[in-house]
């Protein structure tokens, strides 16, 4: 129904909002279905780089899945980098390495932290304080791999005062210990 309506629009003036709304239906029902090479295939038979852009960051305002997320984040950036503005450039790069990091973490634990997707430094402090230290490394060589040469709003030295921050609570003791004397 989708390619039906796109030959329609083709050959009859559609208005330019409702050619948005189909296009961006369209490109997040095969992201929902997984078919990212026939969503990119659709992104690129569209002309208007401006109605491209708007779809792009509708669908992605939309909150799709995990991976759907991370398809448009990466598209994104790859395409319209130069179009965004700069806070819209940290979100859409820190929501592309959040689905990233979600990506690495096993697939049953992925719905619990979804929500931290666009707070990367976010979804490594719960890690860390629900005690995930394997995932916590793999999440920050991740984060240390994507962040070279990056502006996005935090840093490598953000993560490692994190991790400094939590490694200090780790080595306190509310209590005090009593000698034993002999």
């Amino acid at each position: 129904d989708y390619e039906l309506c796109e030959e329609w629009g083709h050959l009859y003036p559609v208005p330019r909002e409702d050619l948005i709304n189909l296009h961006r239906e369209h490109l997040l029902h095969l992201l929902e279905m997984g078919d990212m090479e026939k969503a990119l295939q659709l992104l690129q038979r569209i002309e208007d780089p401006g109605i491209c852009l708007a779809i792009s960051e509708q669908s992605l305002d939309q909150h799709p899945n995990l991976a759907a997320s991370h398809f448009l984040a990466d598209y994104l950036t790859a395409h319209f980098y130069t179009n965004l503005t700069t806070a819209r450039r940290n979100e859409i790069q820190a929501l592309y390495m959040g689905s990233k990091v979600l990506l690495t973490l096993p697939e049953l634990s992925r719905v619990k932290y979804f929500h931290l997707s666009s707070r990367p430094l976010l979804m490594l402090e719960q890690l860390l304080m629900n005690m995930k230290v394997d995932w916590v490394a793999v999440a920050v060589q991740t984060l240390h791999q994507l962040l070279a040469g990056q502006e996005v709003g935090f840093t490598v030295e953000d993560i490692n005062n994190l991790l400094s921050k939590y490694a200090e609570k780790a080595l306190n003791f509310p209590f005090a210990l009593k000698e034993k004397r002999s």
